[in-house]
């Protein structure tokens, strides 16, 4: 038996009693020769459940592995190529294709076994010999640098636990060396295998931050997606001990734990969902238990006295990353009840921590926003009204336990966790303040004349107030008490909170500006106070915060989003306060800058509906007349003058959870209404936008991703896309954009994403070979049918400089594919752009692939349309249409026969004495090899 390639499918005789197995076999295969191995994996699949004979089972499982090894999903390659070898272990062709996923996924000692046995099985095939010798050199290279660094492991270690050199600069190199060797997987067994975890447990030991940071440093290159070494790991150095490094006061050290912890988690977790084979199985027993027991660990952490605040923090973020699910598609949300049972009251005792009073646990002001959307998160992870019945019932429960019987201390630590339920999952906020008591005794503490409890109170009564069920009782009851705080307070930290509730109340309006809450001029004057304590840069930034919150409610108002964005020094002072590390702010920061650039939805009315609404006597929300587009236009600008761009690339940068997905939508719209005018497109690429919007368009909700990545499309369409995104990161925006090629976006979208991707096509194979492996070609296919003409122009243009790759230069050469049908015709359409495209196209398939050029006159009036193109006035249509033409006449003399007794001989006679170009070129090449064929004859004078 041979072996036609390592990614060709095995073809077989026909069987009659299985006709619908095999031609769903043949169908896979076209398929897969086609270059769609997605729909050669269906076929082959559908194949397998028609009840195949063990034989059929075999060759289908070993195709489908080569569908999986065009993919690059190594694992699946592997398994599908095992169960060929199940029903026939002498499957030459499925232990090649084992040995190649093998390789791949690094098991190279394994791979060497499968290609073993198919040398004995074909002693004499060159492929098979090819392979082996490849990957036992690759072993033997792996085995020298083990053997070489093995002395280096031991010196390094040597160096830094030695006490004579403590702070030498020879430490500091053994150090860095030993993070930098962890860093490749083969250093990182080596490390691992020369009892290399216990000797980092001493380094962690000796309570230097230097030596801690390179321990935990290189302990994240040992456990680095690796599920065994991770649990061999915390075996010996224990996960209390892991965890509790986040709580060091060292922020450094609490860091490097944290991210030493991420990487634990994701090893596990990706084991919790593979499940294990091999090797791997042997060592881990259930790395859900371990998944647990780290999860446990954080939760104690929470809730520890002496733990700094920063690792408090640092515990949140990791629950926040870990415990949800991914996806509501995954059904097991089990994590997250297993934590709401097991560690609700500890999340919510960090939520209703008061700041720094004696007795209480380290906060930093990030610390109980945190534990907010740790919550938000969590109750948004549940499925069922039970399992969101038994939240409620919990969070009730603690919130009495502190109200009821604990005086006046314990009324305030219940009211902080009624607002950290406000601002986190509201509906379990609003249920605590119907319990009885809450909101009396909200408004009785902001009269108190103690300031700890008046800003309890304020702030409770602040986040209330956006509830619906409660506006009516705040506005009756609230609105008196917070004007009397506001205009007669002596702590502008409660002056500031106060007018915070009152902007809250006043924008209930929203944008309509036919209902403001407040007298004519209200508004503006809130507004004004709060840029005058946003520039005091003697309040501190926490207080400050609160400015913000009243401007993210008042900038509904068009007549303040003017003033705002006039008053630079308010501008500059937001934007300082959004790269300090008060992180609760950026929300605030994003909704006043959403609203300044009005970039929230809107529609305009239907002016049908809005006089049937004003016959009915209903309410039709009115725009005020600064939201109009020249007014928001002005604003971007300033906006941008001021430094906007930098200020929101650092907010993306940041690690804190506070920039939840939601915040990041904002950005998102934010960044999507600078880049509207492509003159400001420049600006926002030289302040670092394109960067930006990358991780904007890869993460968060479905609504942000689909902006941030219609704003990269704008960039990439206007600005050279290798400035714009230089490096390894213009291959990053291909995925965004061939997002926007999905049904559920605009056609603007759809428009722009096409645009975009022509450009980057035209750029270099690497970018196409990207574009293609996003699966974009069939979509593109799809808008070349598109009744939009801009939109199938667009699609054109992109096929067009898509055509120089092979691949798709294969799918038109298909058998049975009319592909160049449509190029053919759209080359005779209205649209000069359009014909320009497709022209193109036809210039250079037919160039890559002459037998392409037989299959042109199949087209119902190709000759017209020939003929029109080389006629055009147009030069470049001149051009490519000589080109088709010279391609033609190259690749037979049957089709040059018939182009020369056509018109087509006197239109390129007249060409080919023009003025020198390269149409006259190409028309002179036609003629030549028509006389070199004998179809025609030069005149006298040799011409």
């Amino acid at each position: 038996m041979t072996v036609s390639g390592p990614g060709t499918p095995e073809p077989r005789p026909a069987d009659p009693g299985a006709s619908s197995v095999e031609q769903l076999r043949k169908d896979g295969n076209e398929l897969f020769k086609c270059g769609d191995y997605e729909g050669a994996l269906t076929a082959y699949t559908q194949a397998l459940g028609l009840g195949a004979t063990p034989q059929d089972q075999a060759i289908l499982h070993r195709n489908r592995a080569a569908c999986h090894l065009k993919l690059e999903d190594y694992d699946k390659a592997e398994t599908e190529a095992s169960k060929a070898i199940e029903k026939d272990g002498g499957d030459v062709k499925a232990l090649y294709r084992r040995s190649q996923a093998l390789e791949k996924l690094g098991h190279l000692d394994q791979a060497v076994l499968d290609l073993q046995r198919c040398v004995s099985l074909e002693p004499k095939n060159k492929v098979f010999q090819e392979a082996l010798r490849n990957i036992a050199g690759q072993i033997q290279e792996k085995v020298r640098y083990m053997s070489s660094t093995d002395a280096k492991v031991e010196q390094m270690f040597q160096i830094l636990l030695d006490p004579q050199e403590k702070g030498t600069e020879k430490k500091q190199k053994a150090s860095q060396n030993l993070v930098v060797l962890a860093r490749e997987d083969a250093g990182a067994e080596k490390i691992f295998r020369s009892n290399g975890v216990q000797l980092l447990q001493r380094l962690l030991d000796t309570g230097e931050p230097d030596l801690m940071l390179a321990a935990l440093r290189t302990l994240v290159g040992i456990c680095s997606e690796h599920q065994s070494r991770t649990v061999a790991t915390l075996s010996v150095l224990g996960t209390r001990r892991v965890v509790s490094i986040l709580g060091v006061e060292n922020q450094a050290v609490s860091l490097a734990a944290c991210h030493l912890l991420q990487v634990m988690f994701d090893a596990l977790k990706e084991g919790v969902k593979k499940g294990f084979r091999g090797k791997e199985g042997a060592i881990i027993v259930d790395p859900a238990r371990e998944l647990k027991v780290l999860i446990s660990n954080l939760l104690e952490l929470l809730t520890e006295v002496g733990v700094s605040g920063q690792g408090r923090d640092s515990a949140l973020t990791l629950l926040i990353k870990v415990v949800p699910r991914k996806s509501p598609k995954d059904p097991n949300n089990s994590l997250t009840l297993w934590v709401i049972d097991q560690g609700l009251k500890k999340i919510l005792e960090v939520g209703g921590s008061l700041q720094d009073p004696p007795g209480e646990l380290t906060v930093t002001a990030n610390s109980r926003m945190s534990a907010s959307i740790l919550l938000s998160k969590l109750f948004d992870d549940l499925k069922c009204d039970a399992e969101r019945e038994n939240f409620h019932r919990l969070c009730e429960n603690y919130i009495k336990s502190w109200f009821e019987g604990q005086g006046l201390a314990g009324k305030l630590r219940a009211l902080q966790t009624v607002s950290c339920l406000l601002q986190g999952p509201c509906d379990a906020g609003n249920r605590a303040l119907e319990l009885n008591g809450v909101m009396e005794s909200v408004i009785a503490l902001c009269a108190s004349e103690q300031e700890e409890e008046q800003l309890v109170a304020v702030e409770a009564l602040i986040h209330a107030a956006g509830k619906a069920k409660r506006a009516s009782f705040i506005t009756a009851n609230g609105v008196s008490l917070l004007k009397d705080l506001y205009r007669r307070g002596e702590k502008d930290s409660i002056r500031i909170r106060a007018l915070v509730g009152l902007c809250k109340l006043g924008s209930a309006g929203g944008t309509d500006f036919s209902m403001k809450q407040f007298a004519e001029g209200s508004t503006l004057k809130l507004a004004k106070q709060c840029r005058k304590w946003l520039c005091n840069d003697q309040i501190d930034a926490g207080t400050r915060r609160w400015a913000v919150e009243g401007l993210a409610y008042l900038t509904f108002d068009a007549d303040v989003k003017e003033e705002f964005v006039e008053d630079e020094a308010a501008l500059k002072a937001l934007f300082q306060l959004s790269k300090s590390e008060e992180r609760s702010v950026l929300f605030a920061v994003a909704s006043a800058l959403v609203n300044c650039t009005n970039s929230y939805d809107y529609e305009e009315p239907d002016p049908k509906m809005v006089e049937l609404a004003k016959y009915a006597k209903q309410h039709v929300p009115e725009q005020h007349p600064k939201d109009k587009p020249s007014f928001v236009r002005a604003r971007v600008k300033k906006l941008l003058a001021a430094g906007v761009v930098s200020a929101m690339t650092c907010m993306v940068k940041t690690e804190s959870p506070v920039l939840t997905s939601s915040c990041r939508e904002l950005l998102s719209r934010v960044f999507l209404a600078l880049v509207e005018e492509s003159e400001d497109r420049g600006t926002v690429v030289a302040q670092g936008g394109g960067k930006a919007l990358l991780p904007l368009a890869l993460e968060g909700t479905d609504v942000g991703q689909m902006k941030a990545a219609q704003a990269l499309a704008k960039l990439t369409i206007t600005s050279n896309p290798e400035m714009t995104f230089p490096g390894e990161r213009i291959y990053e925006v291909v995925r965004p954009l061939v997002s926007l090629l999905h049904l559920n976006c605009s056609g603007l979208q759809n428009f722009e994403a096409l645009m975009a991707l022509t450009n980057l096509a035209g750029i270099s194979e690497r970018l196409r070979q990207k574009i293609l492996k996003e699966r974009a070609v069939p979509m593109i296919e799809g808008y070349m049918f598109e009744e939009h003409e801009m939109i199938r122009r667009a699609a054109t243009e992109c096929m067009c400089n898509l055509a120089m790759s092979k691949e798709v230069q294969d799918l038109f050469e298909a058998t049975g594919s009319d592909r160049l049908k449509l190029l053919v015709l759209y080359s005779g359409e209205d649209d000069e752009l359009l014909r320009r495209a497709a022209a193109g196209g036809l210039a250079v398939l037919t160039s890559t692939r002459p037998s392409l050029c037989s299959r042109i006159p199949q087209t119902t009036h190709w000759l017209e349309i020939l003929q029109a193109l080389l006629l055009s006035p147009n030069q470049e249509l001149q051009h490519r249409g000589a080109v088709v033409a010279l391609n033609m006449v190259e690749a037979s003399s049957k089709i040059a026969s018939t182009l020369m007794e056509s018109e087509m001989l006197e239109i390129l006679s007249v060409l080919a004495k023009g003025k020198e170009s390269p149409v006259t070129r190409a028309a002179t090449a036609c003629l030549g090899k028509a006389v070199e064929y004998g179809l025609i004859r030069p005149s006298q004078d040799g011409k």
